[in-house]
Formats: structure tokens, sequence, C-alpha cells
């Protein structure tokens, strides 16, 4: 088996960049139709956004699962397998839209879900061992491009099909993408498996080897606190992609967006593009600079700041100020998915794959810390002081950045 330092590395990472690119796109298509299964299927808000929980419980459910089948038929394979079940999830939407049947969406969510279980828990460990370990932020920073780009092009693409996505739809609209959805999706598993991609290993890693006897995961804290970091990441990004539109409509109710004379900003559907917008710029940076001008370390240090600062801020201006500091907080997101993952996958040798299912099921945060986030708004009756929460969050992850990757090394 071929270490990183043995090969180029260019043309796996731009294979494996159309699959981070494939995640965005099933994640956007997934979470654009949870407002327009409301009045069709009779269902609550809260219920509809059951969709996504049942997309993100199957991290909990698989995430190990599938570090084990990795270690036994290898990344490539467990990429073109994923495929498989994001291709079967997404079909049954069609039979669920056409016989209105919200259980058959959540079973199609949750097999779509596993799909992107595998593939998750494959990718982002495959991105962070391929090549020098100090790039591989840089190399996650391209990735997290590409991913964002799968999520803006999910309406587009429904756009297509559907005349207005801005008013009720009749599920049945969402039969032909759906099919295309699944074509397209089968010839990325085929894709994925014929595909140059080869196998790698990380440093010090024995694919041969049997890790009984040699421990556990609970041996590498720097792991353990890293898993936990990146869980409040998922969780504070999800927040700040999916909560800005809520803040601008709140404000546009109250008589306080301001829209400084363009029409742009008087329409509250568009604030979520800031954020998008703030995580682009901060990825392109992170391909420019890291790490060459700045480390990994420092970015992760630089963007944990930021995200400290502003998620005080925000809380603490007019709320009509505030927006914009939630905004700057893809900003803050943007360098931080990358790192972490790259320093707490270090040094884990026969346990890097075990490690990478463990950093893999902390995606789950994404699900759990804006129900959070819901309670704190409900509970405060205020949108703008719900965004408290974040602000410990990101101090956790600038203690990572500064301490927490460390501990437990020196043994």
């Amino acid at each position: 088996m071929n270490t990183p330092k043995q090969q180029s590395y260019l043309i796996p990472i731009s294979i494996v960049g159309v699959l981070f690119f494939a995640i965005g796109f099933a994640l956007g298509i997934n979470g654009l139709l949870v407002p327009y299964l409301e009045k069709p299927l009779h269902i609550s808000s809260a219920e509809s956004y059951l969709l996504l929980t049942a997309t993100f419980l199957s991290f909990v459910i698989f995430s190990f699962p599938a570090g084990m089948l990795i270690k036994k038929i290898g990344y490539k394979k467990t990429m073109a397998l994923s495929f498989v079940f994001f291709a079967v999830g997404l079909y049954l939407f069609v039979p669920a839209a056409r016989a209105a049947s919200f259980p058959l969406f959540l079973i199609g969510s949750f097999i779509s879900g596993t799909g992107n279980t595998l593939l998750q828990a494959s990718v982002n460990p495959y991105v962070t061992i391929c090549g020098p370990i100090e790039k591989a932020a840089q190399r996650m920073s391209i990735m997290g491009i590409l991913n964002k780009g799968g999520w803006a092009v999910a309406p587009i693409f429904l756009a297509l099909f559907i005349s207005d996505l801005q008013v009720n739809i009749d599920l049945n609209d969402i039969t032909l993408p759906f099919y295309i959805i699944v074509g397209v999706f089968i010839l990325l598993g085929i894709f994925s498996f014929f595909s140059p991609l080869p196998e790698v290993c990380a440093e010090g890693e024995d694919e041969t080897a049997d890790t009984k006897g040699e421990g556990s995961l609970f041996q590498f804290p720097h792991l353990l606190l890293g898993a936990f970091a990146l869980f409040l990441y998922v969780g504070v990004e999800t927040i700040a992609l999916a909560t800005p539109v809520d803040y601008a409509t709140t404000l546009q109710s109250e008589g306080k967006l301001m829209n400084f004379g363009f029409a742009w900003f008087a329409n509250p559907a568009n604030y979520t593009t800031f954020t998008v917008l703030a995580m682009w710029a901060g990825y392109i940076l992170g391909a420019i600079l890291m790490p060459k001008v700045i480390s990994q370390n420092t970015a992760l240090k630089i963007c944990a700041w930021i995200g400290t600062v502003c998620s005080l801020v925000a809380v603490l201006v007019p709320s009509s100020y505030g927006i914009y500091f939630i905004a700057l907080l893809g900003l803050g997101n943007s360098l931080l998915w990358g790192p972490i993952w790259a320093l707490a996958m270090q040094h884990l040798g026969n346990f890097t794959k075990a490690g990478g299912s463990l950093l893999t099921m902390a995606i789950v945060g994404g699900a759990l810390i804006p129900l959070l986030f819901g309670w704190c708004k409900d509970l405060f009756g205020d949108i703008q002081q719900a965004y408290l929460i974040c602000f410990p969050m990101y101090l956790f992850i600038l203690y990572y950045a500064y301490m927490g990757y460390k501990v437990g090394l020196k043994k």
C-alpha cells in the first residue's frame, strides 16, 4: 500500500473534490425540501425538520461501522458503495411524493443519510492523509469551496423544473428532477469504483495490524477533544447558515431591517448568501495562504477568534447590526473544519480509520445544536439573544486551537 509521500495526490484530490460537491448537493436538496412538505403532507414546521434529523441520525448509527467497512474494503470501494445508498434513498422520494407519505420521506432521508455517512467517513480522512499533513487544511479548504458549491447549485437545479420555489409546490413536480439525481448518483458510484483512486494510509498505520490489545481511542485525548470541537463547529456553522433568514424576517416585521438603499438587503431570503460569501472568502484565503504563509494551526486560531468575538458582539449590538456579525461567522467558520480534522487525526497510527469514524459521528452536531438554538429562541423570546449559545462553543474551539490539540501527545 502506498503512503502519501510515495505518490502524487493531485489526481486523487481532484476526484474526491467531485465527491465533496456531491455531498453538498445531496444535503442542499434534502434541506431545500423541508419547508415545502408542510402543507401538502399536513405536518407542522417542527415535524418537517425531522427530515434533516433522519439524515443526521445515520451519522450516529453508522459512523463506526463505516470505519470498519473502510478497513475491510478500502476507501475507494466505500465511496462507490455510498452512492448506492444515496441512489436508493433519493429514489424513495419519488414514491413518497406520489403517495404523499411523510414516513417514506423519512425512510428515504435516513437511507440517503447512510450514504452520506459512508462518503463522509471515507473522503474526509482520505483528504487529510492523502498528501503532506501540514497541507491537509489547505486541501480541506478547496473541498469546502466545492462542497458549498454543491449547496448553491441545488436550488438552481430544482428551479429548472419548478417554476417558483417561493410558493407551495406540487409534490409531483419533484419526480423528474429526482429521477435525474438518482441517475447522476449511480454514475458517480460507477465513476468512483473505476477511478484511479489509490488506497492510502496514514503515517505509522499498518493495514494488516489488529488493534486488539493496542488500547482504544480513549488513549488519544487530542482526538476526543477534536471530535467535541468538531461537534460544536458543525452546530454553529449550521446555525450561521440556517438562521439568518429567520433573523432578517424578524427584523423586517419590526421595521428594523436596513436596506442601505439596495433592494437586495430588503429581502430576508438573501441573508444566508452573506454567510456563504464570507465562508467562500475564508476558503479561498485558506487555499492560497496555507501552509506557506500561515500554518493550519494559526488559521484555526484566527478563525476561532473571529467566531468568538463575532458571536458575542452579535448579541451586544443593536439587533439591526447584529445580523451582519452573524454573516461574519461564515468567515470564522471557514477554516475550522480542515484544521480540526488535520490536528485531531495526527499520530493515530492503526487507529486512523476509527478516528475518522469518530470525527464523522461529530457531524451530528448539525442536528442537535440548532435544536438547542431553537429552544433558546423560544425561552428568551428573542432570536438575537439565542445566538449567545455560540459564544462558549467558539471558546472551546479556541481552547483546542491553543492547547487541546496537544493534550496527550507527549506520551
